[in-house]
């Protein structure tokens, strides 16, 4: 039987199963998003029900299902992995250009009939999505019940909430503290004058409350609900997740602590002159049903959500010591990774397994911040690639590696992505590679005005490979915690972001730069580094600022074609290369010490 055959024989099961139950309840089609009660990007496996039905793992996708169609809608990243993936299980692959259209929206209201009804599980829709939702569908008089958890019925043995216990950051690397985070908070809720704010999403809360947990794979993060109030805060939350010393620890700041599942209960009973502050892009439908409709409902970003993505100077302290151990650690892989090319047997597995080994090597490693991903050649051209024990390559002949990775370490989140030779690069692919390092440098040089749009930064990157007739389907750079989420707002480098002014650069921000060319079938290209907002000067036109690279690692020289760089862009390289063994040479040894010496010589 092929591999894959019996996964697809599941997804058709369930699919039978899921319509079945529409039937049960007279719906017309069933929309199942890729999130939880929190809106979270990666999931507890409780609420993976879209990656339980369709079998396709990428974090990202919408299905709908009626009772003669069942398609996904997802963007590029994932558009060659959907393909094997969806193929055989009779669910259709729609593309979408960005990873925040609302296509499937479209697609339901030119499909579906006057009178038709919609089914979706409100707790796991966004308030914002629910709102678009009715906009579009009201005026056809499509029903849109929220009431029902379809995937209850049909998922037997669905797991229940993650029980790992939630501890205290180290008082060491939490820098600023709970009481005052908290009053942070209600500051920015007494100038939009509200009563009460309620908190879903896990790193907002994990922020405010200085604790982290292990509820979501790669991510510190546990899940809870927070209400915040002027007086007191309440954290919903399983009770066996907190110990008595946290418990007392945040008593003595204000919080209370209750059961998880009465969250909806207490918002049920806030006063009718209650004005209540929600994000609607990180508070779910179903949650905010739950509270009184006397009350007034304020929709606007967290304002944690912007506290936190501006870190402190003490806390860049950390994230730069987390560079220089992260960077120490790559060393490490690299030097055993040249040492053993054509020497042993390597896989895109023992690529994972190694440079995961590197790290936990390194003071208070806590785990990888993502899946790491390793493609050689054609499986480099696919950007979420993930090798799997049923399939991956092995590392041999000549290609391109692309590794793309990072770490949660308790001072810091790294994330970073190189491609090596396996071999000798083609023409080709060297021109793919400086394309992709301009593109990296344009974006490292630039200065803005503070407050610029950080969708509007996206072009910058670009435009040397726009040049040269290619794009990605990817957007440029994403927000990254502090110790949290490896993938957080509010800005994002991206064309596919809407520049709204909660998107405004600010100091202490630190964004990815990852540009990439991919060619299907053959290779991919990605270099990412991480960039700090830091103030560059004042002028009569405003305050400027510049970027600050974090991440310590050499980008492969052997890869560039140095005609196709520009005077400025090899002192860049050089510069760069300068930093990082100045940097990193105190935190290695041996032939991690000699490897950087090699890999950082100029150009």
């Amino acid at each position: 039987m092929d591999i894959l055959e019996s996964p697809r024989i599941a997804v058709r099961e369930r699919l039978q199963q899921l319509r079945a139950a529409q039937v049960r309840h007279g719906l017309t089609a069933y929309l199942v998003p890729s999130s939880d009660p929190h809106l979270s990007e990666y999931l507890p496996e409780r609420w993976r029900a879209r990656e339980w039905l369709s079998g396709f793992t990428g974090s990202a996708g919408t299905l709908v299902v009626t009772d003669t169609f069942a398609g996904l809608w997802v963007d590029g990243r994932y558009w060659v992995q959907a393909e094997t993936q969806l193929a055989g299980t009779g669910i259709t692959l729609m593309k979408i250009s960005g990873a925040a259209s609302n296509a499937y929206v479209d697609w339901l209201c030119a499909q579906l009939a006057h009178g038709a009804t919609l089914g979706v599980d409100g707790q796991v829709l966004a308030l914002n999505a629910a709102h678009a939702l009715l906009a579009a569908l009201g005026p056809k008089d499509v029903q849109v019940r929220f009431d029902l958890d379809l995937i209850e019925e049909i998922w037997r043995d669905r797991p229940g909430l993650p029980p790992a216990a939630v501890v205290e950051q180290k008082p060491d690397y939490a820098p600023t503290s709970r009481a005052s985070k908290l009053e942070q908070v209600r500051s920015a809720m007494r100038q939009m004058n509200v009563d009460q704010h309620l908190v879903s999403s896990l790193d907002d809360v994990a922020w405010i409350l200085n604790l982290r947990g292990s509820d979501v794979p790669y991510n510190p993060v546990f899940v809870a609900h927070l209400l915040i109030s002027f007086e007191r805060a309440t954290l919903f939350i399983a009770r066996d997740k907190i110990d008595a010393t946290v418990a007392a620890h945040l008593g003595a700041d204000g919080v209370d602590i209750r059961p998880y599942q009465e969250a909806a209960a207490v918002l049920g009973n806030l006063p009718a002159k209650t004005a209540l502050l929600v994000d609607p892009r990180r508070t779910s439908f179903g949650l905010v049903r739950c509270a009184p409709g006397e009350i007034t409902v304020i929709e606007k970003i967290n304002p944690s959500t912007i506290a936190k993505s501006q870190k402190s100077a003490a806390e860049v302290a950390h994230i730069r010591f987390a560079m220089e151990q992260d960077g120490a650690a790559l060393a490490d892989f690299f030097a055993w990774f040249e040492h053993a090319l054509g020497n042993e047997t390597i896989t895109e597995l023992t690529v994972d397994e190694k440079i995961t080994e590197a790290r936990a090597a390194r003071r208070d490693f806590v785990s990888p911040s993502f899946a790491t991903i390793a493609g050689f050649n054609a499986n480099g051209a696919m950007p979420h690639y993930r090798a799997t024990l049923a399939s991956h390559a092995v590392i041999e002949g000549h290609g391109l590696l692309l590794i793309d990775s990072g770490a949660q370490y308790q001072y810091g989140t790294t994330d970073i992505t190189r491609v090596v030779p396996v071999g000798s690069p083609s023409t080709e692919q060297k021109r793919d590679f400086t394309l992709v390092l301009k593109g990296v440098i344009a974006l490292s040089l630039a200065r803005f005005p503070r407050g610029t749009r950080s969708p509007t930064l996206d072009a910058l990157a670009r435009a040397p490979i726009w040049a040269a007739g290619i794009d990605y389907a990817h957007g440029t750079g994403h927000g990254v915690g502090y110790f949290l989420n490896v993938h957080e707002g509010p800005q994002s480098i991206s064309p596919h972001a809407a520049p709204e002014p909660q998107t405004a650069m600010e100091p202490g921000m630190i964004t990815s730069n990852e540009p990439g060319i991919y060619r299907p079938g053959q290779w991919g290209v990605r270099i990412e580094n991480l960039l700090l907002n830091v103030s560059a000067d004042t002028t009569e036109f405003g305050e400027f600022l510049r970027f600050e690279t974090l991440t310590l690692c050499p980008i492969d020289t052997r890869c560039i074609d140095r005609a196709l760089l520009r005077g400025e862009e090899i002192e860049w390289v050089n510069a760069y290369h300068a930093m990082v063994r100045s940097r990193l040479s105190p935190h290695v040894s041996g032939a991690a010490s000699l490897w950087l010496l090699r890999r950082t010589e100029p150009i």
